[in-house]
């Protein structure tokens, strides 16, 4: 089994569930998909870094910095920080806080990114697009140069027509129709 469809059945197993939830964005679901399950396990962590700067290789949006609005975007910063290092080619990582820190510095952002520096946006799952559109204002106010928005699941709920519109491209390793038409995986949570 290659690296893509083991992440994928991680995903399916660990991460989609079934039933009525309530999203961020405040629409109703039949499925939710929780990554954060899948992409803070060991496993997870290292086929969504291999994954993930696949991607970034394959559509020539290697940036030198990778991040995006916590929590859903630090595991898949990590590990794409992680795996680029191990293959000799570092994009570092950071956090961007959902408000500013109340006290000591103040930053909005952690991690060192300095002011003009290429940026790939990341996320576990885009449903609106609402996380990473605030994560690209923050950003953007600190004079970062934004090359695209890499999700791990792309809800299809509008998330990428708003990333568009903004004027970026959106990657993505999975939408939420490959998880829900892949089989159960016994064995695998």
């Amino acid at each position: 089994m290659n690296h893509r469809d083991r992440l994928r059945d991680l995903l399916v197993a660990r991460s989609l569930q079934r039933g009525d939830f309530v999203l961020a964005s405040g629409a109703r679901s039949s499925y939710y998909i929780d990554a954060r399950k899948t992409l803070f396990s060991a496993e997870g962590q290292y086929l969504v870094g291999l994954e993930a700067l696949r991607v970034l290789r394959e559509t020539a949006h290697l940036p030198e910095w990778v991040g995006g609005l916590t929590m859903g975007a630090d595991p898949v910063a990590y590990a794409l920080a992680h795996r680029s290092w191990i293959e000799k080619s570092p994009i570092d990582a950071f956090s961007v806080r959902k408000a500013p820190k109340v006290h000591g510095t103040g930053n909005r952002i952690e991690g060192g990114l300095p002011p003009g520096a290429s940026v790939v946006v990341v996320e576990d799952a885009l449903t609106s697009g609402g996380s990473s559109l605030q994560a690209i204002q923050v950003l953007e106010d600190h004079g970062a140069r934004i090359l695209a928005v890499l999700t791990v699941v792309d809800r299809e709920a509008g998330g990428e027509e708003a990333i568009r519109s903004a004027g970026y491209p959106l990657l993505r390793l999975y939408t939420a129709r490959e998880l829900l038409d892949s089989p159960p995986h016994p064995g695998l949570d």
